[in-house]
């Protein structure tokens, strides 16, 4: 027995000497891209992982599944030089320098943030192949933290509600103005990689469900009703719409500069506070980043340990449920969840009538006033060949010389030219002067009279939808305005899977500059449920693995 356990360890230990004869060393260990935190990714790289081997994974997965196989669809425009990006940070990182903890991390983002060198389209093709002439202020930061561009992703063209028959009372336009869940006339159509048949959601649909799909490590959308947390939602993964003035909106196509934010997304409670961090700072071009001065972080994965729900005060916003049995039946687990971390739970907590039934006109009446005139203003930063105004997305949207790509577009174009309201007529002041602060104290109310540290509910109040429904989907089920219309902040986290294979999603709502707060507890519901899943149509590769 003895000479048969010497017999085995000759082979190890003569593998041993000729490996440290030839100067190399055994591979220190492995990476699962689907399942590692950029914290993770940080241990491995002080092992020895390279950012270059980090990228390939990733790309190995954009070209099995993306244009290939499912057709998943999300990618607008592949940044060529990534690979030599993520060399250079290697040789950063070799030479003793590391930027921080997104040194090397690949993300994506979304095609309405500019980007110096690579087209900004806003999903239209009245933008295709327009450079901008800087980065976005947030693109820059994490440019400067070491991050490495992968891909410009779909999104629902002008952030949706651009060109958008939303609030119309005839059922007819609205079905002539109906466009499919997830495409664009740049991008075409984005599949949910957990049904095909089904939609990523609007508007950062591409990002949503390029992350489910293990396509970068994180990414970056805007939300101006909804649009980080329904695609987060729908496509099983974590997101943040934070408070207004805490990530400058500097260099991003607008929508409604009153709701407008950018917002971190990702697979995991962790990489979206990894990659918030980076991004906060008073831009001086963004006169709201202001408020966040001596109130911004830049680490908020400090805040997150578990245990960090006991004693906390949770109010469960019933006013949102009800629309789908199972949403309700994950919903009801994640609140039994919460109760057994230890939060102390108010329920049901309800919203005030006038709330409910004037938030949905109210966003939409303000975000036609405001995109006729913001994306006219960031129009004249385009070059030559693109058009300079409102009336000009209007005009070539509905020109049949333009052969333009989406026919439901065109028609909201010609509703939102005679329906938008101009920044100076009385109903949109009164509805920005009175309506925006009366919503907001009204919030703020309900929080005090409950002692509440959060609010939660259901993010979208049925799990993803059909991409081309027989009858339009109906709106304003979602509280997710409520939070563009307060500014106050939102965390979306997977919370379990209906019996269709659907995502379903919780989402912590919080009072101004509570980020940090809604993470930890977001933190600490993530770790108790691990209710994220790998999406059926883009199964796991033998390259996901990485040993290094």
């Amino acid at each position: 027995m003895q000479a048969r356990r010497i017999n085995q360890q000759i082979p190890t230990a003569l593998a041993l000497a000729v490996s440290l004869l030839l100067g190399s060393t055994a591979p220190a260990g492995t990476l699962n891209i689907e399942t590692a935190t950029i914290a993770d990714v940080n241990k491995a790289f002080a092992d020895g992982l390279t950012a270059e081997q980090l990228l390939a994974a990733y790309l190995k997965r954009i070209d099995a599944y993306d244009k290939k196989g499912p057709t998943i669809n999300t990618v607008i425009t592949m940044n060529p030089k990534a690979m030599s990006e993520a060399k250079a940070r290697d040789a950063e990182r070799k030479a003793g320098k590391v930027r921080g903890p997104l040194h090397g991390i690949p993300i994506v983002l979304k095609d309405n943030f500019d980007t110096f060198d690579l087209p900004t389209t806003g999903g239209s093709q009245l933008l295709e192949g327009s450079i901008p002439p800087d980065d976005a202020f947030v693109v820059k930061k994490l440019r400067d933290a070491g991050a490495v561009i992968v891909a410009k992703v779909n999104l629902s063209e002008w952030a949706g509600g651009g060109g958008s028959v939303g609030g119309a009372p005839d059922p007819e336009l609205r079905k002539q103005g109906a466009v499919p869940n997830g495409f664009s006339s740049a991008g075409g159509q984005t599949r949910n990689p957990h049904d095909l048949t089904r939609g990523p959601a609007g508007s950062s649909g591409g990002t949503g469900a390029a992350l489910a799909a293990v396509f970068a490590q994180g990414g970056l959308g805007t939300d101006t009703g909804g649009s980080v947390r329904g695609p987060s939602s729908v496509n099983g993964i974590a997101g943040l719409k934070p408070t207004l003035g805490l990530m400058s909106r500097d260099g991003i196509i607008p929508l409604a500069l009153s709701f407008d934010t950018g917002g971190p997304m990702a697979r995991s409670v962790y990489d979206v506070a990894a990659l918030l961090g980076p991004m906060t700072g008073v831009d001086a071009a963004d006169p709201p980043t202001k408020t966040s001065a001596g109130k911004a972080d830049t680490d908020y994965t400090k805040y997150l340990k578990t245990g960090s729900l006991k004693g906390a005060r949770i109010g469960v916003a019933r006013d949102f449920m009800g629309q789908d049995s199972e949403t309700d039946r994950v919903m009801e687990t994640a609140i039994a969840t919460l109760k057994k971390q230890g939060a102390v739970i108010v329920d049901p907590l309800p919203y005030p009538q006038y709330l409910l039934d004037m938030r949905q006109s109210l966003l939409t009446s303000m975000m036609a006033a405001e995109f006729k005139a913001q994306v006219t203003d960031y129009l004249q930063t385009t070059g030559p060949k693109y058009p300079k105004s409102f009336a000009d997305l209007v005009k070539l949207s509905n020109d049949p010389q333009t052969g333009y790509r989406s026919p439901g577009k065109a028609v909201g174009f010609k509703y939102q030219a005679s329906t938008a309201l101009d920044l100076t007529d009385p109903v949109y002041l009164a509805a920005k002067n009175q309506g925006l602060p009366l919503m907001k104290s009204t919030m703020l109310a309900v929080f005090a009279k409950h002692q509440l540290d959060a609010i939660v509910y259901p993010t979208s109040p049925r799990p993803a939808t059909l991409i081309n429904p027989p009858q339009p989907a109906p709106t304003g089920g979602s509280a997710t305005g409520i939070a563009n219309l307060t500014g106050f902040p939102d965390l979306i986290v997977p919370a379990g899977i209906s019996k269709d294979g659907l995502p379903v999603s919780l989402s912590f709502f919080g009072p101004a500059y509570s980020e940090g707060k809604l993470l930890a507890y977001g933190y600490d519901f993530e770790q108790a449920t691990k209710a994220r899943v790998l999406p059926k149509t883009t199964p796991a590769l033998k390259s996901d693995l990485i040993t290094y």
